[in-house]
């Protein structure tokens, strides 16, 4: 099973549970919505890429109500969960799609959105490539993502028992930004803030990046399974993280950036890899 493969089946697994665990991606995701207040822009086509339940396409909606827009989420079990709430959202659409390889046409998107979703790209600067491919000149890029100390307690426990990759490596800003300019972003603004949520024991920190689908390591060479004597090996390693209160801690780096597509864009080799979504069709992405 290839990485997309396995990273789409998680989140799918994940899907049904996933609003009841995912308050700390609904926080960032506000976070990221407010940053429009200081930016200026009329949208009237929007893709919300990497869009899980749809609770940030929604909120798109509701913020830019003549806009269309449009939720792609590589997960069939996110897409199944987003077009259940959809009912109040005439002009939302959700299609199962690869925010690599988009299923829109060159040039034809106002507005491009990712909250929390592309540290799961294997590759950053091919992903940058394709959003700027789909975003008109002058179109708005807006997203979040992890940065590099995201995890860094649960990796460094791992690291005091075994060599092998049991976490996510993540991308620095500095090099998202750089990835950026390599796809001919103009004008990209980057910044991190760090934020920190607690847990009883290290049993509920791993369930809880399993109930959100982001237990899934892009590594091929993963740590696998863990026995009972691991887990408990890992309680150990983690406890002199915790608090004096009592909690274990887990520390999120979230990388913030915007930027806006070329003015000037070379033309562009016509697509035959990906089904195409007309935006103007009504029922193109039910």
């Amino acid at each position: 099973m290839s990485l997309t493969e396995r990273i789409a089946s998680r989140f799918s697994k994940a899907a049904q549970t996933y609003d009841d665990h995912a308050v700390l991606q609904r926080e960032i995701g506000q976070r990221l919505m407010e940053r429009l207040d200081y930016i200026r822009c009329a949208p009237l086509t929007i893709v919300d890429a990497g869009c899980g339940t749809g609770e940030c396409t929604f909120a798109l909606a509701r913020r830019f109500p003549k806009a269309k827009v449009f939720g792609i989420d590589i997960a069939q079990g996110m897409i199944q969960q987003a077009k259940k709430k959809r009912r109040w959202f005439s002009k939302t659409r959700f299609q199962i799609g690869d925010m690599s390889a988009l299923p829109f046409e060159d040039n034809s998107i106002d507005f491009l959105f990712s909250n929390l979703a592309l540290q799961w790209v294997d590759d950053l600067s091919s992903c940058f490539r394709e959003w700027q491919r789909v975003l008109k000149p002058g179109g708005l890029l807006l997203f979040s993502t992890f940065g590099v100390d995201t995890l860094k307690e649960l990796r460094a426990s791992w690291a005091a028992i075994d060599s092998g990759t049991h976490v996510n490596e993540f991308t620095d800003l500095h090099d998202v930004g750089d990835a950026l300019l390599r796809a001919a972003f103009s004008q990209p603004v980057m910044d991190a803030e760090w934020l920190t949520t607690t847990y009883r024991d290290v049993p509920q920190l791993l369930r809880e990046l399993k109930a959100i689908g982001a237990n899934t390591v892009k590594a091929e060479a993963s740590g696998g399974l863990m026995g009972r004597g691991k887990l408990k090996q890992l309680m150990a390693a983690y406890e002199p993280y915790r608090t004096e209160e009592g909690w274990i801690p887990a520390t999120w780096e979230v990388v913030y950036g915007h930027a806006w597509g070329s003015e000037t864009k070379a033309p562009m080799a016509k697509r035959d890899d990906v089904y195409i979504v007309s935006l103007d069709e009504p029922g193109s992405s039910k």
